[in-house]
């Protein structure tokens, strides 16, 4: 690896990804010579995950596949420390709406009390992905709404499939 490469990690959840998560994903690639999408590998915040981390990975690297810069890797340990295993210099977020800002600002004081050298950079969401969410999509997939347009055919497809059970 480069050292002069500028490398940046979207972490998140992504069960499932999302067309949201996808575009800011892509716009980060156009800026960072490297983006590594952080795949969460456990369960803190809202309990269980309904698919694997090795299927999210999975979703993630098909869905950019075509992007040449991007890859998924799996993480369990502190953001920051896994940003610096990778040699990346920024973290990555998509913002939505103010409760967004609210929780990423807390989040970024923390990370920067940690890791002054990592960089917290924000990408506002795209007008038609400002309501999206992955528990929106799960919502509306259980209760037999269309979620076409949401995330990738095949995320769908699994997304069906996995609540249909």
């Amino acid at each position: 690896m480069n050292s002069n490469n500028r490398i940046a990690v979207c972490p998140g959840s992504y069960d499932p990804v999302t067309n949201g998560h996808l575009d800011v994903i892509s716009r980060a690639s156009r800026i960072f010579d490297e983006v590594v999408v952080g795949v969460v590998n456990l369960p803190i915040r809202k309990g269980k995950t309904l698919f694997t981390t090795d299927e999210r990975i999975s979703f993630i690297s098909r869905a950019t596949e075509h992007l040449g810069n991007v890859r998924a890797e799996a993480f369990s340990n502190l953001l920051v420390d896994f940003a610096r295993e990778l040699g990346a210099t920024a973290i990555v977020k998509g913002l939505r709406a103010i409760s967004d800002f609210e929780y990423e600002l807390e989040m970024h004081q923390l990370n920067r009390r940690q890791a002054p050298d990592i960089e917290s950079v924000y990408l506002m969401a795209s007008s038609q992905y400002s309501f999206l969410s992955s528990s929106g999509v799960k919502e509306l997939a259980t209760f037999g709404g269309n979620i076409t347009d949401l995330v990738p055919d095949y995320v769908a497809t699994r997304l069906k499939e996995e609540i249909g059970r």
